[in-house]
């Protein structure tokens, strides 16, 4: 279709640059650089490869040589990424559920930060197991799930961007429930990851579930 082949004719013609000085998803192109001397070397890269692919930019929707910017929902620096607060605020503003339908946008919107929350899948099984087929059941318990998953988006920690020259840590945990991880770099998060499991590994040893 249009969009996946658009998508990989981008991939393409930026190969060279992809996750090097540059990123870009459709017509979303971040540049990225350490110094402004290098930005602008790598500025010329990209105009250089739109131009001879005959691409053109709007000089409405650019902006340069910017310290933070507004990128795919999220604010971005230098090394750090965080939520963009407007899409937090439509979280936060997200009304008790009172369809499946209605369900599975909230948990979308939210699930697009779970990278930010510490244990996700945990706060947000109460939900998920709405899901169900004929399960829709709107008790304390859900509305006590969305509250605390909409606390922990609003006080979502900051992440560091990775550095592919210093050493990662991983640290694990599981649960009877679930499994969780963070990636870290100089005790900073970098992401964190979590996972319910299904009945085979909820049964599964403490060690087995740590191991998965």
């Amino acid at each position: 279709n249009a969009p996946a082949t658009f998508q990989a004719t981008m991939n393409e013609i930026f190969r060279p640059l992809l996750r090097k000085t540059m990123i870009v998803f459709f017509d979303d192109v971040l540049v990225f650089s350490p110094t402004l001397d290098l930005h602008l070397k790598h500025l010329e890269q990209v105009f250089q490869i739109l131009s001879q692919q005959q691409f053109q930019l709007k000089g409405s929707k650019c902006a340069f040589c910017q310290p933070q910017i507004s990128y795919l929902g999220h604010i971005v620096t230098a090394g750090t990424v965080a939520p963009d607060p407007l899409k937090i605020q439509a979280i936060m503003d997200w009304p008790p559920p009172k369809t499946v339908k209605g369900l599975r946008g909230f948990l979308g919107l939210s699930g697009f930060y779970r990278k930010f929350v510490r244990g996700y899948a945990t706060m947000a099984l109460p939900l998920t197991n709405l899901l169900r087929k004929d399960a829709f059941k709107w008790t304390q318990e859900e509305q006590d799930a969305l509250d605390t998953l909409k606390q922990a988006l609003a006080t979502a920690p900051v992440l560091v961007l990775p550095n592919f020259k210093e050493p990662f840590v991983v640290q694990t945990d599981a649960s009877g429930k679930a499994m969780g991880a963070v990636l870290l770099q100089g005790y900073h998060p970098i992401a964190y990851f979590s996972k319910v499991f299904c009945p085979r590994m909820a049964n599964a040893s403490a060690y087995l579930r740590e191991l998965h």
